[in-house]
């Protein structure tokens, strides 16, 4: 991630917190765009979120052990300006979904935010 985030002269930051889930999340991106395309708000929320519980959950606990098994150190310890990113996402984001029905401004707040936080992030 270091070497292609140097030659493109991007932070790692920006890499790592906008441009990594998007690209390693396509799959699930798509199929919850071609549910929702479906009417098929159910599924598409819940192929988003779970994709995110997962990584959350599972992969991320999973890479720490894995690190410490082969001794290359890797904790969670974000700085703050990172934590408050996603803390402040997350309560966002469940806002958005807790009443179970939502809208094209809803949508649209998600992704300007996604845009503020990709932009703070480049600059970080």
């Amino acid at each position: 991630l270091e070497p292609a985030a140097a030659a493109w002269g991007l932070p790692q930051a920006f890499v790592g917190f906008c441009l990594l889930p998007i690209v390693g999340n396509a799959a699930e991106h798509s199929t919850a765009i071609v549910c929702a395309y479906k009417q098929k708000m159910d599924l598409a929320l819940g192929v988003a979120l779970g994709s995110s519980t997962q990584i959350a959950l599972f992969v991320i606990p999973v890479m720490v052990v894995i690190g410490w098994v082969i001794q290359q150190p890797l904790d969670l310890f974000f700085g703050p300006f990172p934590t408050a990113v996603t803390f402040l996402s997350t309560n966002l984001v469940f806002m958005v979904v807790q009443n179970g029905e939502t809208n094209w401004l809803e949508g649209a707040m998600l992704l300007f935010s996604y845009a503020i936080i990709c932009f703070s992030f480049l600059f970080y």
